[in-house]
């Protein structure tokens, strides 16, 4: 379990991304593949090494290499990410990212019906609450 007072660098956070982009289950190699101006091979190694030693991410071997996943699963990954995203440019309101969404996105009949039974779903929820 990662230490919850251990924070991320920003290419140690853009390998975390770059594990669940690819399904949390990537090499080195294939973390390298997916970072923006990639630094040589054994440095990834070795920023994969220390986010294995915060805990962040576990190893297995496979033949010759190792394999790398995260020790969160991608839906409380997925949230933390949205909370933090959340936070930074929303200040913290969910109701104003989704109104942005609402107005700047294309939306088909068949989202806006998926987003309207989903709003009802939570006001029903909120009632028997």
């Amino acid at each position: 379990m990662p230490d919850s007072t251990t924070r991320l660098s920003r290419r140690e956070r853009e390998i975390m991304h770059a594990i669940f982009a690819l399904g949390n289950r990537a090499s080195a190699e294939d973390v390298r593949g997916r970072l923006h101006d990639p630094p040589s091979y054994s440095a990834v190694r070795a920023m994969l090494v220390r986010l294995e030693a915060k805990g962040h991410i576990r190893h297995e071997a496979e033949g010759s290499r190792y394999i790398y996943r995260a020790t969160t699963s991608p839906t409380v990954a997925k949230r933390a990410a949205l909370r933090q995203y959340l936070d930074v440019f929303f200040s913290g309101s969910p109701g104003e990212l989704l109104t942005t969404l609402l107005r700047q996105e294309r939306w088909t009949e068949e989202e806006l019906d998926q987003l309207s039974a989903e709003i009802d779903r939570a006001r029903k929820q909120r009632s028997h609450s």
